[in-house]
């Protein structure tokens, strides 16, 4: 892959691949691959996470549309470049006497079933004394190499790779659990995607703490990466003067949404929704409504329905059609178009609907997501029943939640 053109949503090329990104784990399973570090036509170097790559062929990596942050790569304390670090590295390899030396010379990544890549297999050649560059290459699955997972004595990088494969609502009770010292030092090395996953499952009292830890830019970038509803939230905790100066740090088409968001009272619809929901034109086909509804990001309260609109399709929207359930489009054939099977006789919720409405809509119609319709006829956002919930629990509910709760000891 060094070396493959990276080419935009558009067909435009951006710069080439250098290198690619990992966490290690403690354990023996193979390490999630972050992202590539791609140089750019200027000559410098960004992270582009993984979540951005649509195809990696023979001859190039495309992009999906989205921001990419342009700030030049800096490699956090969790993080290992297959490149820079993992190529030549000493491991050993099982032989039946105990293992013998090897040198890493490549690596392979793959495409899990979850869509995550992960760095599944290496090519290792064999250490035989002064003449080891022509000792046997063998690829192995990265299980059966020894001396590449993390120390357990590694101390911050330990509880890294702990959190790897812990889900964020698990990895913020543990986080909760930490010195505070050692909390700061697991922001600072988390990646951004990573850290707004985690920000979203803490208190707002620790959310706010680790926001002011961070330095401006960074904590912009966090509040971008971050649910709409959720980053809206937490700047709605903030001070006016450090809202308003991070939403200017932030692109302008990110700070839109959480702008309007915060336009209302957080006990209302329009507080509580989320304004990306599922959105598609009435000539869209039902194949590409569950295309949308399959992607692993979109949360599963979301996923449940799709809102057809006329143009433009972000939201305020065009005039508002109506919603298909998720279990209607299972039931249709792929090429039908989902203008037949909207549901306009569903309610719709008014932005200044307050708690206790929206509460009772969804006991009403038995539904985990509603839309939130202005009076003109413009979709604005989603209301899920998750937001409500947050909403319903008494105040500190995370600080008292202990079911299911990780405990991590600090090293």
């Amino acid at each position: 892959m060094v070396g493959l053109a990276v080419f935009g949503p558009d067909g435009e090329r951006i710069g080439k691949v250098r290198d690619a990104v990992t966490a290690l784990r403690v354990d023996r399973l193979p390490p999630r691959v972050l992202g590539l570090v791609v140089e750019l036509l200027t000559r410098q170097r960004i992270f582009v996470p993984m979540l951005r790559v649509t195809a990696i062929d023979p001859g190039a990596v495309t992009l999906a549309t989205g921001m990419v942050n342009l700030r030049r790569f800096s490699q956090r304390p969790n993080e290992t470049l297959v490149v820079g670090q993992l190529l030549d590295a000493r491991v050993r390899i099982p032989d039946g006497k105990g293992g013998i030396e090897a040198v890493v010379v490549d690596a392979a990544i793959e495409r899990t079933r979850s869509r995550d890549w992960v760095v599944g297999r290496l090519a290792v050649r064999e250490r035989r004394g002064r003449l080891s560059r022509r000792g046997q290459v063998q690829v192995m699955d990265w299980s059966e190499v020894d001396g590449l997972s993390v120390s357990r004595d590694q101390g911050a990088e330990r509880l890294l790779a702990v959190f790897e494969g812990m889900r964020a609502a698990d990895v913020a009770a543990a986080f909760r659990e930490l010195p505070r010292k050692r909390r700061f030092e697991v922001v600072d090395a988390l990646h951004d995607e990573r850290l707004a996953d985690v920000f979203q499952e803490l208190p707002e009292s620790d959310q706010r703490e680790m926001l002011a830890h961070l330095d401006p830019d960074r904590a912009a970038d966090v509040l971008e990466a971050m649910d709409p509803d959720d980053a809206a939230d937490l700047l709605g905790e903030l001070p006016e003067a450090e809202s308003d100066r991070l939403l200017e740090l932030m692109e302008p088409e990110e700070s839109a949404p959480l702008r309007r968001l915060l336009s209302y009272s957080a006990d209302t619809a329009g507080g509580l929704m989320t304004p990306q929901p599922l959105i598609l034109q009435p000539d869209a086909t039902v194949a590409e409504a569950l295309a949308r509804v399959r992607n692993p990001d979109v949360p599963p309260a979301l996923a449940s329905m799709v809102f057809v609109c006329r143009p433009p399709t972000a939201t305020p929207t065009g005039r508002y059609l109506g919603c298909v359930h998720m279990q209607r489009l299972l039931r249709e054939p792929p090429p039908e178009l989902v203008a037949g099977l909207v549901d306009a006789e569903l309610a719709q919720l008014h932005p200044q609907a307050q708690l206790a409405e929206v509460t009772r809509y969804f006991a009403t119609y038995n539904l985990v997501c509603g839309p939130v319709v202005d009076d003109n006829d413009h979709l604005l956002g989603a209301v899920t029943v998750d937001d409500v919930l947050d909403h319903l629990l008494p105040p500190g509910w995370r600080e008292r939640q202990t079911d299911g709760e990780v405990t991590v000891t600090d090293a």
